[in-house]
């Protein structure tokens, strides 16, 4: 087999010559194995549903089995022992603004009978889950959390006139 045989093309390569030399055996080698492979791998992939739509439901369902999300709806228990924990949370996030007295400063006050978005425990927990944007409260449930929001909720029910 001649090697180094110059095709002659020159002329429509800027004046580079090409040589036609035949590829090395490793190299052609090389090449048909991922070939090989490649056919193997899809052959595997789609015969075992492994597609990365199944395998992320899957982690999603074992998360959900090893932690799983409370109900934002549950009932809230009104215990002394869930009071005292929601005072813990309103004296850790919202003393800033309706004071430690729950009598208002920045925020309304939660202990008169008047309440703007309602005082039942239900109407109390939706203001602390989604805020009151347009009067600059945050939408604690997502900081908080289903249950803490329910305990605070439970201690601004007893302690804010809500009952």
């Amino acid at each position: 087999m001649p090697t180094d045989e110059i095709l002659g093309h020159a002329d429509e390569a800027d004046g580079i010559e090409e040589y036609d030399n035949a590829l090395p055996g490793w190299w052609l080698g090389l090449f048909a194995i991922t070939i090989v492979l490649g056919v193997a791998y899809a052959i595997h992939w789609f015969g075992t549903d492994q597609s990365q739509t199944a395998i992320y439901e899957a982690e999603v369902a074992a998360a959900e089995q090893q932690w799983p999300t409370p109900d934002a709806n549950a009932p809230i228990a009104t215990d002394a022992a869930s009071v005292d924990a929601g005072k813990a949370v309103y004296d850790q996030n919202c003393v800033a603004c309706h004071g430690a007295d729950m009598t208002g400063g920045i925020g309304p006050d939660l202990t008169d009978a008047e309440w703007v978005h309602g005082g039942t425990i239900e109407e109390i927990r939706a203001t602390v889950t989604d805020g009151v944007p347009e009067k600059g409260m945050l939408a604690w449930g997502a900081i908080l959390g289903p249950d803490k929001v329910a305990k605070v909720s439970a201690y601004v029910h007893a302690g804010g006139g809500g009952l």
